[in-house]
């Protein structure tokens, strides 16, 4: 029994959630998500495309614009393996969004596997029929974090 409603009250909890969530929150999380896999399948055309041409990437080692973001990616430099999102948060304002992913982010960098937590900070914007990305920026955190919602 205690099973049972253990399980109805989980379901319950993700119905609210998604229903809590509007329109754009949803699309655009579930960009976020996707974007994560296209990066680990070294998907560039897809990549290029959601990239905002003035677009910045802050990670451990520095920074960079799209251009170089999409070159490390395609030549394998930083390789996104697997990126386990633990916790999202959105926030939309106007035609602008911000994404705080807790993920635990494993990689290959320049030949050396690496598994580190981060909180990942994505800026999207709405620009006429799609959204695009401004700034990607990696946050070394404890696995103790959480996103403040």
């Amino acid at each position: 029994m205690k099973s049972v409603f253990l399980t109805f009250a989980i379901a319950l909890a993700a119905f609210q959630f998604s229903f809590s969530q509007s329109k754009t929150e949803q699309e655009v999380l579930q960009l976020s998500k996707d974007k994560w896999q296209w990066m680990a399948d070294k998907e560039i055309e897809k990549l290029d495309k959601l990239f905002d041409d003035k677009s910045k990437f802050l990670h451990m080692s520095g920074t960079w614009k799209k251009a170089e973001e999409l070159e490390i990616i395609k030549t394998g430099s930083i390789w996104y393996k697997k990126a386990t999102i633990h916790d999202s948060a959105v926030e939309v304002s106007g035609n602008t969004v911000i994404v705080w992913n807790r993920i635990t982010l494993e990689s290959v960098v320049r030949g050396n596997d690496a598994k580190v937590e981060f909180t990942v900070t994505e800026v999207y914007q709405k620009q006429k029929k799609d959204w695009k990305m401004l700034a990607l920026s990696f946050s070394s955190v404890r696995d103790t974090h959480q996103i403040k919602k």
